[in-house]
């Protein structure tokens, strides 16, 4: 029999918590939006943790924030399950299954040699560009379903190509937000009305707001300081800057670590196209780049890359949510977050020609191997981890000298 709170929430066993997402983590293929599926049908029907109209107003604060949706929507159900340390352990039993899998990935890339394991490689790069187009595509028809948006779109990528690096992703977001806030005020509709519920004051909320502002202001000046806080503070800029879901951290981690020389473009569209195919959320990306990092120890620099690009987005959602129920009826605020996404799809689909595309795609024969990969995932509808399972013999057969 579960516990209840003061404020009459329902209170389970860490225990529980811990093991619903660790079979959630184990199974959840698919990328965000099917988690989210995967939630609701684990936490809604199945458990009855929550109604649906108070799961569907959880989704609708995860995607208002930065920071990865579905992993944000399982750290809340496990706060709201268990408190904090249920927060903390359905992040961890969600994420850590991935990430294990794409450290040691990253581990054997370094050593892997010959004909087979280099056509391995490249068709993991060719399918990143069918993931991406296809995370381009679906989040286009969702976020940019007008001529306004998708004008606010096209938009973001002139200045994404204008102005380079993450300033230029910044200021794309930025400047989506605030044509938002003009433009879109009609598309606006209003909030549902059932309040969410949580075991967080209004007291900790200003303090998780302002650890996540000072971190995000402290972390840039002692970054020359030390090589671990010049990581920690890329990856905490890369998880405090994605809107729209985890398919959007891929330009924001380029910039910080191919750019810098930190990792290959190679080896940065290998991980990416390895991440499609394991369980559990995108971001565990960072970890296959921390271990890759020069100069620290793989398993360290893993382990700092994930608590690093996580962190800032828990830190939002714990701050935000003490004051979301009334924040969430501004037409304003609506408007803005509908500019902002529609500028995440410009910069997703600038990200998908540049470094994506023209490193993949060096002939006509990995063209058809991305059109494919793409066509399985849209018209035939195959799992990810099918698709690059497929596309990665397919690279070993393109690159073979035969």
């Amino acid at each position: 029999m579960s516990k209840m709170t003061q404020q009459g929430l329902p209170r389970g066993r860490v225990s529980e918590v811990f093991w619903a997402f660790l079979a959630l983590g184990l199974t959840s293929f698919g990328g965000p939006v099917a988690h989210l599926g995967y939630f609701r049908t684990a936490f809604v029907e199945r458990r009855q943790w929550l109604s649906e109209s108070a799961y569907a107003d959880l989704v609708a604060l995860c995607q208002f924030l930065p920071g990865p949706a579905s992993s944000q929507v399982g750290f809340a159900l496990g706060l709201m399950r268990a408190g904090p340390w249920g927060a903390a352990i359905a992040w961890l039993a969600f994420t850590l299954p991935s990430a294990i899998v794409l450290v040691l990935f990253a581990f054997g890339a370094a050593v892997l040699d010959g004909p087979i394991a280099s056509g391995i490689i490249h068709g993991l790069k060719v399918v990143a560009v069918a993931i991406v187009a296809h995370a381009v595509w679906g989040m286009a028809r969702t976020l940019c379903p007008d001529k306004t948006r998708a004008g606010i779109a096209l938009a973001a990528i002139l200045v994404v190509v204008m102005v380079s690096g993450p300033l230029g992703q910044v200021a794309a977001i930025v400047l989506g937000g605030m044509a938002g806030l003009v433009l879109c005020r009609s598309s606006a509709a209003a909030a549902p009305g059932e309040p969410l519920q949580f075991p967080v004051s209004r007291c900790a909320g200003m303090i998780a707001l302002g650890l996540f502002a000072s971190l995000l202001v402290v972390l840039p000046l002692l970054a020359g300081s030390a090589l671990w806080l010049t990581v920690a503070d890329a990856f905490y800029r890369s998880g405090a800057l994605v809107f729209g879901g985890g398919h959007v951290v891929l330009p924001l981690l380029e910039a910080e670590v191919v750019q810098s020389g930190w990792v290959s473009a190679d080896e940065f569209l290998a991980g990416y196209g390895a991440a499609q195919a394991v369980p559990g959320p995108l971001f565990t990306f960072a970890a296959y780049l921390g271990a890759l990092l020069p100069g620290m120890n793989g398993a360290v620099g893993a382990l700092l890359a994930l608590l690093a690009i996580f962190i800032p987005g828990f830190l939002l959602l714990v701050g935000v949510l003490p004051f979301w129920n009334h924040f969430r009826r501004w037409q304003s605020a609506q408007a803005l977050m509908r500019g902002a996404n529609a500028a995440v799809v410009g910069i997703l689909g600038a990200a998908l020609y540049q470094p994506v595309w023209t490193s993949a795609i060096i002939g006509p024969y990995e063209f058809v191997l991305a059109l494919t990969g793409f066509l399985l995932l849209t018209v035939w509808k195959l799992p990810a981890w099918i698709v690059v399972i497929i596309v990665a013999l397919g690279g070993v057969v393109v690159g073979s000298p035969l």
